[in-house]
């Protein structure tokens, strides 16, 4: 199926799709580096119920243009706000993973009229040094996707549902195969600039911050500053590694449903 696009004002189109029940509260949901939208397709049956969930496309990802050059999490963050500008959508519930929820944090710093509940999901403020993005980024400009995205998805699962749950990950190994190189390298320069530890306190949209016990990408510790970072945050440690959305998902999509209900 062919996404619909918006294009921003730098001219970089950016895909997007519309699920679930035209008049219901608008949940926007944001991915994780090296994934497209699909990523969110284990909670799509849930949450379709209740909300008219809205999905993108990072720049540099999935069905998105990928503009050469490095990104910025200020860029990624007006991505959004021209989505919204674009489509009508005045005030939104955000939900983001990793990148998409870095993107988040930006938005509750910087665009807090426009996000009505926050969640932030296995996630940081801050991800150096900055050498070692530089080292990834030479390496996906030298040689693709294929090292990154196989050493990616042994990071992102446990040992345990690596065992078991094959037919959730083989989707997500497809998606970070099939990620532009360039636009993977754009996001990682966005992520390696990026640092809110000193502004993520001004967040004051009610929060929840999801994060895996054993989640080596962005370990429990960087949940825990964020939840003592935004004042009334919650907390919820679930037993995953990177993407909890994919191996917690019935749990992970009843907490975002009880959260924003």
């Amino acid at each position: 199926m062919e996404k619909p696009f918006i294009t921003t004002g730098d001219g970089c189109r950016i895909a997007y799709r519309f699920d679930g029940p035209e008049g219901a509260p608008v949940l926007l949901l944001s991915n994780s580096l090296g994934t497209d939208m699909d990523m969110w397709a284990p909670q799509l049956a849930t949450w379709t119920q209740a909300f008219r969930v809205l999905r993108y496309d990072h720049r540099g990802h999935g069905a998105s243009d990928a503009p050469a050059g490095g990104y910025s999490i200020d860029r990624l963050g007006r991505d959004v706000i021209e989505l919204l500008d674009a489509l009508d959508l005045e005030r939104v519930d955000f939900c983001g993973l990793s990148l998409g929820g870095m993107t988040g944090q930006w938005l509750g710093i910087r665009e807090p009229r426009r996000i009505r509940r926050l969640i932030l999901a296995n996630t940081s403020s801050f991800m150096g040094p900055p050498s070692a993005w530089d080292a990834r980024i030479a390496l996906v400009l030298e040689q693709g996707m294929a090292p990154l995205a196989q050493a990616s998805v042994e990071r992102w699962f446990t040992a345990a549902f690596a065992a078991t749950g094959q037919a959730a990950i083989a989707p997500i190994a497809a998606m970070l195969q099939a990620t532009n190189a360039q636009g993977y390298a754009g996001c990682c320069a966005a992520i390696r600039d990026m640092d809110m530890r000193g502004t993520v306190a001004l967040v004051e949209t009610p929060t929840l911050i999801i994060g895996g016990t054993q989640d080596p990408a962005t370990p429990p510790p960087h949940g825990e500053a964020l939840a003592k970072a935004i004042a009334g945050a919650r907390l919820l440690m679930l037993e995953a590694a990177h993407l909890a959305n994919v191996e917690q998902a019935d749990a992970f999509g009843r907490a975002v449903t009880d959260f924003l209900a």
